[in-house]
């Protein structure tokens, strides 16, 4: 893909990407190699690519900083680690999966015996064929994680241990893009950028919200749309730390992940349960008739928790398809960009789409003209329906409108009572609005 994130070609004599699902898998394919973290050159290497398709705001917060109840921790770096035979063959080595290290691992160069070095390593001996993903972000320890039948495959004997990381003071990163609105109220779009090789779990929203940034940006949105890529949790609670005088802004949210799988979309609600971005969502899915789920809000998953927490308490909920945990590729190496499809970020990409046009244009009208039914003839808005095949609801609609329009009651309310497509009823507000018969 071009800088600008225009369609362009993999290599001389293949066909073009020309839908932004390809356009979003091939992004994914480019950013699955990098090693990521909480912190490091790992995540700015992320935002530098992601700025080739929307321009980013990037932050450096130092180490130490407090962020609420947090604090930014030293920053981590890797080059290189491996695990060698006594020939010197390397069995386990980070240049092939960045997933072999246990993450924020403290550099070591050893050589000790199989049976001490097993303390060191994670395995899934459920899934012998797969690397796990394993963290250790506030205990100083190292590690590698390996498939169990490598393991398994390893003779007793001496093996060369090398991790050359740095954990020293230096930032914790992330980034912002800001599409400005009509009104300086915000939506924010959040997803986190900390994990390694992992596809679907956090790479597919990167992505989606990428291309959803970029769809945005050629409109002039009603509200102001933020996007965050900051690492998970901290990095979640250092933005709003730093953002103390914006938060009375954020209308609402959505955070993405797990947005490139074959699942059925989910829907987790916020903490409130009844924001105006969990009707707008039970709408936009419910009226798409795709297969969904709709989850209450719970204070574990990803970054809505942070968002949704009492101090705060944003309407902020959180979009994936299959969600954490809920498929057996979950932090592993089976997540990896083969796991993920065009087809299923498109489709995430669309439901966003959808559910941002509906929260856009849901507004509370007044009806001007209130005491009986105002002849609709006389103005020329029944002669505005001839030959649409959808006239009879789109007379509904306008009625429907007029009857609800007492400051009370948004346009998504009517959609919802009267049974009609919240874009149907949209335009008959719009129509209404035009002949001066209700204002906003």
């Amino acid at each position: 893909m071009t800088p600008n994130g225009e369609q362009s070609t993999r290599t001389p004599g293949e066909q073009p990407l020309t839908t932004p699902g390809e356009q979003m898998h091939a992004l994914v394919e480019r950013l699955y190699p990098l090693c990521r973290s909480i912190t490091g050159d790992g995540v700015r290497a992320t935002l530098e690519i992601v700025d080739e398709y929307v321009p980013l705001r990037v932050h450096e917060v130092p180490t130490g900083t407090q962020v609420l109840d947090w604090t930014v921790p030293q920053e981590w770096n890797i080059r290189d680690a491996y695990i060698a035979d006594a020939e010197g063959n390397r069995v386990v080595d980070f240049a092939a999966s960045s997933l072999h290290v246990l993450g924020y691992s403290v550099p070591v160069a050893r050589t000790m015996p199989l049976a001490e070095l097993r303390e060191h390593l994670y395995t899934l001996p459920d899934q012998p064929t797969l690397i796990p993903y394993r963290t250790s972000y506030y205990e100083p320890k190292w590690g590698f994680c390996l498939a169990q039948e490598t393991l398994d495959a390893l003779p007793d004997g001496d093996y060369e241990v090398c991790i050359d990381s740095t954990l020293a003071d230096g930032h914790l990163t992330y980034a912002e893009h800001v599409i400005p609105g009509q009104v300086p109220d915000e939506v924010i779009v959040s997803c986190h950028v900390c994990h390694p090789s992992l596809a679907n779990d956090n790479l597919a929203g990167i992505a989606v919200a990428t291309f959803l940034a970029r769809q945005l940006a050629e409109e002039t949105p009603y509200y102001t749309y933020r996007f965050i890529f900051a690492p998970g949790t901290v990095g979640a609670i250092t933005w709003l730390a730093r953002n103390a005088e914006r938060i009375e802004r954020v209308k609402h949210g959505l955070v993405l992940a797990c947005a490139g799988d074959s699942g059925q979309l989910n829907y987790k609600r916020s903490r409130r349960g009844d924001a105006e971005i969990d009707r707008v969502l039970r709408h936009v899915l419910s009226a798409s008739e795709r297969p969904h789920r709709i989850a209450e809000f719970t204070p574990y998953g990803y970054d809505e928790r942070q968002y949704c927490s009492p101090g705060f308490d944003l309407g902020v909920g959180s979009l994936s398809r299959t969600p954490y945990a809920g498929y057996p590729e979950y932090h592993t190496s089976a997540d990896n960009p083969d796991f993920v499809s065009p087809e299923a970020m498109a489709d995430t990409l669309a439901v966003c789409r959808e559910a941002f046009a509906v929260l856009d244009r849901n507004r509370r009208y007044v009806n001007l003209s209130p005491y009986g039914e105002p002849q609709l003839g006389r103005r020329g808005l029944y002669d505005s329906l001839g030959g649409r095949s959808d006239a009879k609801q789109a007379q509904m609609a306008m009625l429907w409108v007029l009857s609800l329009s007492d400051g009370e009651h948004s346009l998504l309310d009517v959609a919802e009572r009267a049974a009609l497509p919240f874009d149907t009823v949209a335009v008959a507000a719009d129509a209404l609005h035009g002949a001066g018969l209700i204002k906003a």
